[in-house]
């Protein structure tokens, strides 16, 4: 079966990519088969991160435009927050990106995040492969934009933007290692909001320590998505950052991915029910000889 799924995503069928990825979330019979034949591919990932109500959804339909003035066959991934009832995505009928659902060279889909705690969905690395194999060359991946959390973006982009408004200062703060950390571009959207210029000030001033440590300087851009205005400028500061991508990121980067998905095979047959049993089974066991305990089986 997924012999031919594969060569009907390679060939460009979008229903074949949707029921694959669907064959991927829900863990399928033969799904690694299937990823360990991907072939090759140079598309980029970008990742859209930063605090809710930045208007990241925005930014990234604006992005969308200049992918496909550019040429370039876009898939865009949005991790949205999980229904506590069904797990599916609450927010994923995407309305602001509905000018692409009918355009033959965009592939939108909302993912749910599924209870993880990283803002993203725990088989995204593999959707992302699978959109890279169906022949898009641009991948936008969107976070849920849950603070802290977050920052495991930073191993599956190429590109980390991280969009804030001028109203972000103290979520700044809060965040200030993990970002610094993250971003390869910083986007001040909304920037037509009072107090714009200051905020920007600041932020240069918050990363002044990692420049003087000889990082390179990471790119402040204002953008007003809603507008369009600003996002073309971005768009080049993305494919700048691409082009000097480092042999030493670039290896990072595949590190990062492989150990994700090690994680989570090791992880894969854990269950919070099993662990509940065996706890029930010796109540009184010292927590850290149960995990060492559990961890041998």
């Amino acid at each position: 079966m997924w012999v031919e799924l594969l060569n009907d995503i390679r060939n460009g069928s979008i229903t074949a990519l949707a029921r694959a990825i669907s064959f991927i979330e829900n863990e399928r019979d033969d799904h690694e088969q299937l990823l360990q034949q991907l072939p090759a591919s140079d598309a980029s990932i970008t990742g859209i991160t930063g605090p809710p109500g930045a208007g990241k959804s925005t930014l990234t339909d604006a992005l969308i435009g200049e992918c496909i003035k550019a040429g370039k066959r876009t898939a865009v991934l949005c991790v949205d927050p999980s229904s506590p009832f069904h797990h599916g995505a609450l927010l994923g009928d995407r309305i602001r990106m509905s000018e692409w659902y009918n355009d033959p060279n965009v592939f939108i889909r909302s993912l749910a995040t599924r209870g993880n705690l990283g803002g993203l969905h725990p088989k995204i690395l593999e959707i992302a492969d699978l959109v890279k194999a169906a022949g898009f060359k641009e991948i936008i991946i969107e976070t849920v934009g849950v603070g802290q959390s977050e920052i495991e973006i930073a191993g599956l982009a190429d590109t980390t933007v991280v969009v804030t408004v001028p109203e972000s200062g103290d979520e700044v703060q809060t965040m200030k290692a993990g970002l610094m950390e993250i971003a390869d571009i910083f986007v001040v959207n909304k920037s037509d909001r009072p107090e714009a210029d200051r905020y920007v000030s600041s932020l240069r001033q918050m990363l002044a320590p990692a420049f003087q440590r000889s990082v390179a300087e990471i790119p402040i851009l204002k953008t007003i998505a809603t507008q369009k205005e600003g996002i073309d400028i971005l768009y080049q500061k993305i494919l700048d950052h691409r082009r000097h991508l480092s042999a030493q990121k670039k290896s990072w980067l595949f590190v990062e991915r492989a150990y994700h998905l090690i994680r989570q095979q090791r992880m894969k047959n854990i269950t919070r029910e099993d662990l509940l049993k065996a706890f029930e089974a010796n109540p009184t066991i010292n927590l850290y000889q149960f995990v060492l305990n559990y961890s041998k089986q």
